[in-house]
């Protein structure tokens, strides 16, 4: 049987609104949608701003995308990518775009390039416009990325993270539960409970300081059950 075809992800980084930190950890979460085949950072590169970028291209592959400011107090950067992105679209040949910016001016594009059934994940941080976030397929803060990457095992599964469950992430992970198939025993596949959960753009494990969602539902026991069974699944029952 022949193995499937790679997806074909295009990132395209809007370089005045974006970190260089977060670089590696962003390409790491792309690869699980495919392969990154196009790289992109888009910014005036004679501004001194831009250095840390400049100093890492050649290190992940990226293609600088030069923009000059044309008029003060105005981006280009915006507008070139917008138009690569629908030159991309119209191409055929991209899969899926990652978008690394916290700039709102983004939203429309994101949503016509979801209209045509493509995958699109923000990075950005936190404050973020809610606009930009939640027309993204899933948008995941990259401070908290760059902060989960860099933890070591012991905090990464949850020690050091339990401040960031709150009502709201609990009610979310109730109502993904309650929407499961579940057993005689109240129990639905994790999985499943992950992937209804992902329908929310806003929801990432990686957002609230986990590298998985076992990890956070075992930080979350007080709220719900987890067990392994012999089909080598997890399975989760909300407690209260």
């Amino acid at each position: 049987m022949p193995e499937a075809e790679l997806k074909n992800i295009a990132l395209l980084i809007d370089a005045d609104n974006a970190s260089p930190a977060g670089i590696d950890p962003v390409l790491t979460v792309l690869a699980e949608l495919g392969q990154v085949n196009i790289r992109r950072a888009y910014g005036n590169w004679a501004k001194p701003a831009l250095s840390n970028w400049n100093k890492i291209t050649h290190r992940f592959g990226l293609q600088p995308m030069q923009q000059f400011d044309l008029t003060k107090g105005k981006n280009a950067t915006d507008m070139a990518m917008t138009i690569d992105a629908i030159d991309l679209l119209y191409d055929g040949k991209v899969d899926g775009f990652g978008i690394m910016s916290s700039d709102s001016d983004f939203t429309p594009l994101v949503t016509r390039l979801r209209q045509d059934g493509l995958i699109v994940y923000g990075f950005g941080m936190d404050k973020a416009p809610e606009a930009f976030k939640t027309a993204c397929t899933r948008f995941i803060d990259v401070q908290r990325l760059i902060k989960t990457t860099q933890s070591d095992d012991s905090r990464s599964n949850g020690s050091d993270n339990e401040s960031s469950i709150d009502k709201d992430l609990i009610e979310l992970l109730g109502g993904a539960w309650k929407a499961s198939s579940r057993d005689d025993e109240g129990f639905a596949r994790l999985h499943e409970v992950g992937q209804i959960a992902g329908n929310r753009s806003s929801f990432d494990v990686r957002n609230y300081g986990f590298k998985r969602l076992s990890d956070l539902m075992r930080a979350a026991s007080d709220h719900f059950l987890m067990e392994r069974r012999d089909d080598k699944q997890l399975y989760v029952k909300r407690l209260r």
